[in-house]
C-alpha cells in the first residue's frame, strides 16, 4: 500500500468540517468487509425465531465491536507501527497463534467466503451452479485485488457498501415493522433457548480477523500520529453504526418476513428469504434483495483478499524481527516525531506487491476450491471454528495490554471508558470460547 502512504505528508494536519466526511474510508472498509453471509444468515435465524426481542443483543454487538476496532485503530496512531509488531513484543506466543490461525482460516474462509458469492449469482443469473460461480468469484477477486492499489480499491468498496447498504435497509422500509416490537427489543430480555442466538448477534457484527486490517488501510490512506485519533473515531464509528443499522435491517427484516419458520444456519435460507420477499411483494423485491446479498458477500471476499494478505504479509516480516526488550528499544517512538522509527520498517515493505501477500492471495483462492467438491469436511471446519472462537478474545485482550503500556504515546492510552468496554468484550468472547467448546467437544 505504498501508493497513498508515499504520495501524503503523514505528519499533514487532519481535514476539519465537512472535510472530514469526505476523508473517510477505512473504517467502511474494516466494517463492511467483516459482515459476510454468516452474519446475515446468523441475524436472519435469530429474527425468524424471536422477532425482535434480540434486537438489544444486536446493538451491544455493535458498541463493543466499534470500541475493538477504535482500539486497533488507536494502536496504529499512537504506537506509529502495526498490531502484528504489538503482538511480537508480547512474545513469540501471540505471533505463533496468530500464524496457526490465519494459515487455517484461510483455507476454510476461502472457499465459504467464495461460495457466499456464488450464491447470488446463480440466483441472479442462473446458467452455471454455485461451485463454479463460486470459482469465478474467487479468481475475480484475485485479479481485483492483485493488480488495483488502495486509493481505487476504497473506491469500489465503498459503492458496494453503498448499495448493500441501500437495498437492505430499502426492504427494511418495505417491510414495514411494527414500532412497538422495536421499542420491545430494545428491553432485556432473554428467552428460553435464545442463548447461543444473543452470543452470535453480539459476537458476529462486524468481523473478527478482518478488524485486525484497519490499520493497515488507515496507513495507506496517510494517517499517522495522535493528532489523526479524532479524525480515526469518527471514521470508525460511521462505519459501525452504519453496520449496526445494517444488521438491524436484517432483524427486521428476518421478524418480518420469516417470523416462526424453522430455518438452519445456511447460506441458502438467504434465498429463501429472497423468495419470500419475491412472493409477497413481487419479483423486484427478490431482486433488490439479492442484489444487496451479493454486494454483501463481494465486500466481504474482496475486504479478505485485501486485508487479510495485508497481515500475512506483515506478520512475515515481524517473525523475522528479533524479539525482547533489545528489540524494543530499538524500534522505540521518537518524541514528537508521529512516524517514528517503530513504523519505518513496514512503511519501506511495498507489502500489496510482495511475494508473501501475493503468496496469500493465491493460498485463499485456489486450495479452498478443493472444499467446493466435498461434503462438509469435518476434521478441518472443527479446527477453524475453534480457532475462530479464540481469537476474538485474543484481539481483546492484547489489545488491553498494548493500550495500557508505555509502547504508545500518552495521549493514545487507554482511559476507564475503553478500558471498560474492552474489558467487558474479553469477558463476553471467553464466554462465546467456553460455550463453543462445549458445543462442539462436551
Amino acid at each position: 500500500m505504498e501508493t497513498s502512504a508515499t504520495t501524503k505528508d503523514p505528519q499533514a494536519t487532519p481535514p476539519t468540517g465537512k472535510a472530514r466526511f469526505r476523508g473517510l474510508g477505512p473504517g467502511l472498509l474494516a466494517a463492511a468487509t467483516g459482515v459476510g453471509a454468516g452474519d446475515l444468515v446468523a441475524t436472519m435465524v435469530a429474527g425468524a425465531q424471536y422477532g425482535m426481542l434480540l434486537l438489544w443483543a444486536a446493538i451491544i454487538g455493535t458498541v463493543l465491536k466499534l470500541a475493538l476496532g477504535e482500539g486497533v485503530g488507536r494502536w496504529h496512531l499512537a504506537s506509529g507501527t502495526t498490531l502484528l509488531d504489538g503482538w511480537r513484543r508480547l512474545g513469540r506466543w501471540a505471533t505463533g497463534f496468530f500464524g496457526l490461525y490465519i494459515v487455517v482460516w484461510g483455507f476454510v474462509y476461502g472457499a465459504t467466503a467464495m461460495s457466499a458469492v456464488g450464491l447470488p449469482l446463480n440466483a441472479l443469473f442462473g446458467g452455471l451452479a454455485v461451485r463454479e460461480w463460486a470459482m469465478i468469484a474467487g479468481v475475480v477477486g484475485l485479479v481485483l485485488v492483485w493488480i488495483q492499489r488502495y486509493h481505487l480499491f476504497e473506491k469500489f468498496m465503498t459503492v458496494l457498501v453503498l448499495i448493500k447498504f441501500a437495498s437492505v435497509v430499502s426492504v427494511a422500509f418495505l417491510v414495514a415493522p411494527d414500532l412497538g416490537d422495536l421499542l420491545t427489543g430494545l428491553t432485556f430480555r432473554l428467552p428460553e433457548g435464545s442463548t447461543v442466538y444473543v452470543l452470535g448477534l453480539i459476537g458476529g457484527v462486524g468481523g473478527t480477523i478482518t478488524m485486525a486490517a484497519y490499520g493497515y488501510w488507515m496507513f495507506a490512506k496517510g494517517w499517522k500520529g495522535t493528532g489523526w485519533l479524532s479524525m480515526m473515531r469518527l471514521d470508525n464509528a460511521v462505519g459501525y453504526i452504519m453496520t449496526g443499522i445494517f444488521v438491524v435491517a436484517m432483524l427486521i427484516v428476518g421478524s418480518t418476513i420469516l417470523f416462526g419458520q424453522k430455518l438452519t444456519q445456511s447460506d441458502s435460507g438467504l434465498l429463501v428469504l429472497g423468495n419470500a420477499l419475491g412472493d409477497r411483494y413481487g419479483q423486484w423485491a427478490r431482486i433488490l434483495f439479492l442484489v444487496g446479498f451479493l454486494a454483501v458477500t463481494t465486500t466481504s471476499l474482496l475486504g479478505v483478499w485485501n486485508g487479510v494478505s495485508l497481515l500475512f504479509a506483515d506478520w512475515t516480516r515481524t517473525i523475522r524481527l528479533p524479539h525482547g526488550r533489545r528489540a524494543e528499544l530499538e524500534t522505540a517512538v521518537v518524541p514528537g516525531e508521529s512516524d517514528g522509527k517503530r513504523g519505518a520498517a513496514y512503511k519501506a515493505t511495498a507489502a500489496e506487491r510482495s511475494l508473501p501477500f501475493r503468496g496469500y492471495l493465491l493460498w485463499l483462492t485456489f486450495p479452498p476450491m478443493i472444499l467446493l467438491f466435498l461434503d462438509r469436511p469435518f476434521g478441518l471446519t472443527l479446527v477453524y471454528g475453534v480457532l475462530g472462537s479464540v481469537f476474538m478474545p485474543f484481539l481483546a485482550i492484547t489489545l488491553m495490554l498494548l493500550l495500557n503500556s508505555k509502547r504508545v504515546e500518552r495521549d493514545g492510552r487507554s482511559r476507564w471508558l475503553s478500558n471498560g468496554l474492552l474489558g467487558a468484550a474479553s469477558a463476553l468472547f471467553l464466554f462465546l470460547l467456553i460455550t463453543d467448546l462445549i458445543e462442539r467437544f462436551g
